[in-house]
């Protein structure tokens, strides 16, 4: 089931690299390449190592063995603020300090710019207005991080990580507690920002989206990469059948042509 693997072009890339757990591996030998300007999606189904594996591409957590290289060099000899103006991180159910307005938590984004000779600037300023922009949240400056709707908190994480002004987005499990319409509201973001040049990585539950939006699709099981390539050559019933354990049908999606799971009927109910 095994696709091709992509070429580096020196940005993010994974060799041989386990991932441990408290000693347990969760991510085992995996190599992988993140393609450049391109927007990826990695599924698979719980516990498979795909936030593990993005949590460590954002210098989260340390491969146990192996290597995770940024422009050809090793991600973790970089000090952290020049990590974090190459690759910014969204991790899973962020949480706002208290009273933290939208402005305020926009400006920790512009916080690996600073320096002891460097700090507030009109590049700032600027940054932080594209950002709170970019996201629709300019009349929301003002307003308390913690009571906005979920959607618009989320977009504001965005903003942070938009703020960092860094070529390589990554976003674990962005959609998380978003209804229906916010998440697709977020994906567009995500699909805009990546066509005006950036790579992003993101983490997704839903097959179906995941299928829609990305221009490349990394499955994970049990810790490993199992195909990857673009949504038309991933997203086939032997691979969910295979990786999900799920009868389906893979029809074209009538609005956009990209593939779109239909689970077979079950004849019998079964325990979750």
């Amino acid at each position: 089931m095994a696709k091709g693997t992509p070429v580096s072009d020196n940005g993010l890339a994974v060799r041989n690299a386990t991932i441990s757990y408290g000693g347990a591996p969760v991510v085992k030998e995996l190599t992988l390449d993140i393609p450049h300007n391109e927007f990826t999606m990695i599924i698979g189904p719980n516990g498979c190592g795909k936030s593990t594996l993005v949590k460590s591409l954002g210098r989260v957590l340390r491969p146990a063995d192996g290597t995770i290289t940024l422009h050809g060099r090793d991600l973790w000899s970089y000090r952290g603020k020049e990590a974090a103006r190459e690759v910014a991180l969204l991790p899973q159910n962020p949480i706002a300090p208290v009273g933290i307005t939208v402005a305020g938590l926009v400006r920790r984004g512009r916080y690996p710019h600073h320096t002891l000779l460097r700090q507030w600037s009109p590049d700032d300023e600027r940054a932080i207005a594209f950002a709170l922009e970019r996201t629709g949240l300019s009349d929301l400056a003002g307003a308390q991080a913690g009571e906005l709707s979920g959607g618009q908190r989320q977009r504001a994480w965005v903003a942070m990580v938009l703020a960092q002004q860094t070529g390589i987005l990554l976003l674990d499990e962005p959609t998380t507690f978003l209804d229906i319409s916010h998440q697709f509201e977020l994906l567009e973001l995500c699909r805009e920002l990546h066509e005006e040049g950036r790579t992003v990585v993101a983490v997704l539950h839903d097959l179906n989206q995941a299928a829609r939006f990305a221009t490349h699709l990394v499955v994970m099981n049990g810790g490993r990469v199992v195909a990857q390539g673009p949504p038309s050559e991933v997203v086939t019933s032997d691979m969910v059948r295979e990786v999900f354990d799920l009868g389906c049908e893979v029809v074209p999606d009538p609005q956009t042509s990209t593939p779109m799971v239909v689970p077979h009927a079950r004849t019998a109910s079964r325990s979750l």
